[in-house]
């Protein structure tokens, strides 16, 4: 019997299929091309199952799995041909829900996987040994372009929120019900709008959450102000690409550096570089930062295409740039993520915004 799944986990299932069957990955480069001089052997991957750990050792013409309650072969082409038959499902399929293609539940009845994303407490997807089964392994996440919506790099909820104080002049309770009565619940830019239109001034005061600001301090002690002001730009001027914000950041300079250390040596990009990086290797807003990565080394990340490249840290210029040029900040939703209204707090009134960060989707 049929079933049905989201793009996103085809996607993860489909990797780990096409990277069993090809025994290889490529390199890729910060533009999310190729690296044709960079081939990397995959010699086993490790993947949880619900009946605990597996190893799919890679060899000639079969793949060997093993676990605690299985110990078999299975042609390499098998392989091959299932993870085709999944990139097609997933290509041919307008919705976000994908329809089991024939031949495939039963592939999976034959491998014994029934969760299509593995179940793992270390928010890896799956690990990899390069070069030989000896090899220690890595953990890699997977992100895919294949239509779907990608897990965010980071979606911190009301954690990573920022506060703007709100000054210029004193709003009567009146005018502020009617601030954030103005537009739909999502429309911030609006009340940002009217807030200034009626004399207001939000003016940044701090990282909302103590464990956030306190990671953030890690990258920079001003890391805060620096990302608060990249927030409200998107939402003034609808720019997203964290590359793009960065260069305007530049302009604004809002922690008001030298030249030198902004034109020379690149303070702002090599600052907002080290703050992707940190979010991809593990750090999260609400949750205690000291500078160890986590399990995750690297994404394994799907173009549009199909065609797999492989981003570690052990290659750090490369995954920063590759982050740094296909991020971008997100608008997460107002409600869940409290923030685009002004609230009093000690006789105050302060206008949050929240930060959301993604991988672009082309």
């Amino acid at each position: 019997m049929a079933f049905e799944a989201t793009k996103r986990e085809w996607s993860e299932l489909y990797t780990f299929f096409r990277l069993l069957s090809d025994g290889f990955v490529y390199a890729g480069t910060p533009d999310v091309k190729r690296n044709d001089s960079h081939c990397i052997p995959v010699a086993m991957i490790q993947r949880e199952e619900h009946d605990g750990t597996r190893q799919y050792i890679i060899e000639k013409e079969w793949i060997h799995i093993k676990g605690e309650n299985m110990d078999k072969k299975v042609s390499r082409e098998d392989f091959t041909a299932v993870s085709e038959i999944i990139l097609e499902a997933i290509k041919s399929t307008r919705e976000n829900d994908v329809t089991s293609p024939d031949g495939v539940e039963e592939f999976l009845d034959e491998v014994a996987i029934y969760d299509l994303e593995a179940k793992t407490d270390d928010r890896t997807d799956f690990s990899v040994a390069f070069y030989s089964v000896e090899a220690p392994l890595t953990g890699f996440c997977v992100r895919a372009r294949l239509g779907g919506t990608m897990f965010p790099l980071m979606d911190g909820g009301r954690s990573a929120n920022f506060k703007f104080e709100q000054t210029g002049i004193k709003f009567a309770v009146p005018t502020v019900n009617k601030i954030n009565a103005e537009g739909d619940e999502d429309d911030v830019i609006s009340r940002m709008l009217m807030i200034e239109r009626l004399g207001g001034v939000l003016k940044y005061n701090d990282v909302a959450d103590k464990v956030f600001r306190s990671n953030l301090s890690m990258i920079d002690l001003h890391m805060g102000r620096m990302l608060a002001e990249m927030t409200r730009l998107m939402w003034l001027d609808d720019v997203t690409k964290v590359s793009e914000l960065t260069d305007e950041i530049k302009k604004l300079n809002p922690l008001k550096i030298k030249d030198e250390l902004i034109n020379k040596h690149g303070f702002y990009e090599y600052k907002m570089k080290e703050f992707l990086l940190a979010l991809a290797l593990g750090m999260r807003p609400a949750k205690m930062y000291n500078g160890t990565d986590s399990a995750i080394s690297g994404f394994f990340f799907v173009t549009g295409d199909g065609e797999i490249l492989c981003y570690q840290k052990a290659f750090r210029q490369v995954f920063v740039d590759f982050l740094y040029k296909n991020t971008r900040l997100e608008r997460g939703s107002t409600e869940k993520d409290k923030y685009g209204f002004l609230e009093r707090e000690n006789g105050v009134y302060y206008f949050k915004l929240n930060l959301k960060i993604g991988l672009l989707k082309r």
